[in-house]
């Protein structure tokens, strides 16, 4: 075992001996970096997301350890919050390298970053030969992992398979240089370091993936800011303005708290049989990209709420509180998560009142809140049957258990259906009587309801349904049906235009 410090590098017992021995070894090492060029992921982020996650009150500590420098971060990290080697995103054309290597007869190192705790699990699972690593106290990037190969391999004495400029140093030292899909300037600078330097490209369609991850499709939900319009019957031009404005603002706010949440939820996510291929579990989007990216939709979001107007940007940050604290903290509260999930759809109702200057109806409140109570129960139904089936433990992100699915379904079906008693009784408010010219018209929708809810239930019991009951609305034909249907019914109730 070579040792230098605190960092240890495993050496197999045939290769000291040739080394000893001054006979040849067939070939120089093969050196693999971790974050970015074997994974498809970078682990200090995605265990900082987890380790705060799991206890937001980590944050402070962190916080302190950073100055102790980056070293020091990775540790504290690293002891308390283990990563399952087994479920990472590798990179399949540098597992083939890999492979290639051992089948030379080469050795295989992997020198990371990371804290050695993670590397040591990751080498161990890919088979290599030993590791390079961060110890608690000394940081191995760049010139520091440099010097560390060439007092190990000699001048040239390595192959190295990296990604980032990080890495430019690491790469004037090898001898063969393998950059996996990296920027075009750190092509550029490879290039002129070693002209034959070999290049991985990526296969993933970035731009599909991208959508994926900021869940574009989940936009629908937003157009719920159109109701209070609709409700209300004001449609002139500047009250469609402000409700589009509302609803971009609305949809850009969302998708970066889809983002948080997948960082948050990575390790979760590969666990769970449909979540694993999210763009961040599956590695398929960058997870350093990712940060900025969703921190310029929720500065973008918040732009356009201030220009329609302080109350709707203080019912935009509202949301953007209420769903942050559902990400870090809510959602592993029991029924909790529930009401936090419908009070976010409703919130959105109220969003588009402001936006447009009209009074919230008390009524639409009510309703809104039995209904997505009932939306929210159907997609947690839906998870943990899906577990159930594929035979796995309890989610560890969520304080349910696959036990609890009769119950589930069962408060389910009744705020449903409390939801349609509510629209009932609404219909004979004078509220209805003021703005439709024929209100018993809107008794037509209580059985719509009845059916779409009822049928939502039964195809999730049967496992026909997606994880999402809002999601597959938006595709389901007899979901389109029934809401053209009801839109049909509040149209020729109004009366004459």
């Amino acid at each position: 075992m070579l040792s230098k410090g605190s960092l240890q590098i495993e050496v197999p017992a045939a290769l000291t001996k040739a080394m000893g021995q001054g006979e040849p070894v067939i070939g120089p090492p093969l050196v693999v970096d971790l974050d970015g060029t074997l994974l498809r992921s970078d682990l200090l982020v995605e265990s900082a997301f987890a380790h705060v996650g799991a206890r937001p009150s980590r944050l402070p500590v962190l916080l302190r350890a950073l100055l102790r420098g980056k070293a020091a971060l990775k540790a504290a990290i690293a002891r308390e919050t283990p990563v399952d080697e087994t479920s990472l995103p590798y990179d399949e054309r540098v597992l083939e390298l890999i492979h290639d290597a051992r089948a030379q007869g080469r050795e295989v190192y992997i020198a990371s970053a990371s804290n050695e705790r993670y590397v040591a699990a990751v080498a161990g699972h890919v088979g290599a030969d030993g590791w390079f690593a961060s110890s608690d106290s000394e940081n191995l990037s760049s010139h520091a992992k440099t010097r560390r190969l060439v007092e190990a391999f000699g001048e040239g004495g390595f192959d190295y398979v990296g990604d980032d400029r990080a890495d430019l140093p690491v790469w004037a030292a090898a001898r063969e240089c393998i950059a996996v899909h990296p920027s075009a300037g750190v092509r550029r600078a490879l290039t002129g370091i070693n002209a034959d330097a070999r290049f991985i490209e990526p296969r993933t369609h970035r731009g599909r993936a991208w959508l994926k991850l900021l869940r574009v499709h989940q936009w629908a939900k937003n157009a719920l800011v159109f109701v209070p319009m609709v409700t209300s019957h004001n449609f002139d031009l500047g009250s469609v303005v402000a409700s589009v404005a509302a609803f971009f603002a609305f949809s850009f706010a969302a998708s970066a708290i889809y983002i948080l949440n997948d960082l948050v939820d990575i390790d979760a996510d590969r666990k769970h049989p449909s979540k694993r291929r999210r763009p961040l579990a599956a590695g398929t989007v960058p997870i350093l990209t990712s940060i900025p990216v969703a921190a310029g939709l929720m500065g973008t979001g918040i732009a356009v709420a201030l220009a329609i107007g302080p109350l709707f940007a203080a019912t935009l940050l509202t949301y953007l509180a209420l769903t942050t604290a559902y990400t870090f903290f809510l959602k592993r509260k029991l029924l909790v998560d529930i009401v936090t999930l419908a009070a976010l759809y409703t919130i959105r109702i109220i969003g588009g009142a402001v936006a447009i200057d009209v009074p919230v109806s008390e009524w639409l409140l009510g309703f809104s809140l039995f209904i997505f109570t009932s939306l929210a129960l159907i997609k947690r139904y839906v998870e943990m049957a899906a577990r159930l089936d594929a035979s796995l433990p309890d989610p560890n992100n969520r304080n349910y258990r696959k036990a609890d699915l009769d119950i589930v379904a069962a408060l389910a079906a009744a705020t449903g259906y409390n939801a349609v008693t509510f629209f009932a009784i609404y219909i004979s408010s004078d509220h209805v009587r003021a703005i439709y010219a024929y209100p018993q018209l809107l008794w037509l929708v209580c059985p719509v309801l009845i059916y779409w809810l009822g049928r939502a239930l039964l195809m999730a019991h049967r496992r026909d349904l997606d994880d999402d009951p809002i999601v597959f609305a938006i595709r389901d034909r007899n979901s389109h049906l029934a809401l053209l249907f009801i839109g049909a019914i509040l149209l020729v109730a109004t009366g004459p235009l």
